[in-house]
């Protein structure tokens, strides 16, 4: 009975499938630049809104990719999304001095509902941060490949010119 109760807790820990990884993250130690002033606008508007639905299973970043090759999409921001997921992959800072370390957290069998995503195309780059919720927690990060669609995932974006220059909106050694 004992060799029983050791192996289905022993099963029950090979079951969970979540993993989180430190890593070095990007950009590089150093002051700041004198050159590079503390904050700074760019005025624009949409030249217009898409919204994306994904099916069931769908990896969303590959989605993502696929529609923004699809549509010629250069620049954006991400507005919104809402649905859920079967499972996800996403990444956080895990440090408070540059460089930079990042926590990937993965989780390919914990469904989750879809609270929210934001974040902006550049470049045709995509650079999405999404917050998830299960009955016990939120959460969040950086979105991953590997993060699957449950039930549906709808995601809006405002497209905005293709000649506008965010080319250092999200560069971590601008600074």
């Amino acid at each position: 009975m004992k060799k029983l109760i050791a192996f289905t807790i022993l099963a029950g820990f090979a079951a969970a499938q979540q993993t989180r990884v430190e890593t070095g993250g990007s950009g590089t130690a150093g002051p700041n630049s004198d050159k590079v002033p503390d904050v700074y606008s760019t005025t624009t508007q949409f030249e217009k809104v898409q919204i994306w639905r994904f099916k069931y299973d769908t990896d969303l970043l590959a989605g993502m990719e696929k529609m923004v090759k699809e549509n010629h999409i250069v620049n954006a921001v991400i507005l919104s999304c809402a649905g859920s997921v079967r499972g996800y992959q996403v990444h956080q800072v895990s440090n408070r001095d540059l460089p930079a370390k990042i926590t990937t957290e993965k989780d390919p069998s914990q469904p989750a509902d879809v609270i929210s995503m934001n974040g902006y195309i550049t470049g045709g780059k995509i650079h999405a941060h999404m917050t998830m919720a299960t009955p016990e927690k939120a959460f969040g990060g950086h979105l991953h490949a590997d993060t699957k669609v449950f039930t549906f995932a709808i995601i809006t974006i405002g497209v905005l010119p293709d000649n506008l220059d965010l080319s250092k909106l999200d560069a971590t050694n601008y600074r």
